[in-house]
């Protein structure tokens, strides 16, 4: 029902940072809880960050806390990733997606997602 598209991905120097965007469109944005999810090789997708609908609630991995920031625009349909410090270990391929309803941080209950955007930080 919802679309999604990821961009604002790149590649910067180890400490550097980027702003991810997620732009939805169709649906009710405001009627889904909109996570952000890492897929490196080698390694298992990772939940990075989750948001409810209102924004009063959110998540942060252990392995980003007081780095990342996510956020969202409900009038503008769209859900943000401030990611600072960038490290090496947080080189991936970064999905947006959408899971209708409550609050969730488990990556396969979410139900609609974006193509990715990759994410490269090097040393």
């Amino acid at each position: 029902q919802v679309q999604l598209v990821e961009s604002g991905g790149g590649s910067v120097q180890a400490g550097g940072s980027l702003r991810l965007s997620c732009a939805a469109s169709g649906g009710t944005f405001s009627s889904y809880t909109m996570g952000w999810f890492r897929q490196a090789p080698g390694k298992e997708r990772l939940t990075v960050a989750a948001i409810s609908r209102s924004g009063g609630i959110t998540y942060y991995a252990d392995s980003v806390k007081g780095r990342f920031t996510i956020s969202r625009d409900n009038a503008k349909n769209t859900m943000y990733l401030q990611m600072n410090s960038l490290k090496p270990e947080d080189t991936a391929i970064y999905y947006c997606a959408a899971r209708e309803g409550p609050w969730a941080t488990d990556w396969a209950t979410y139900d609609y997602w974006g193509q990715g955007t990759q994410v490269t930080a090097s040393s």
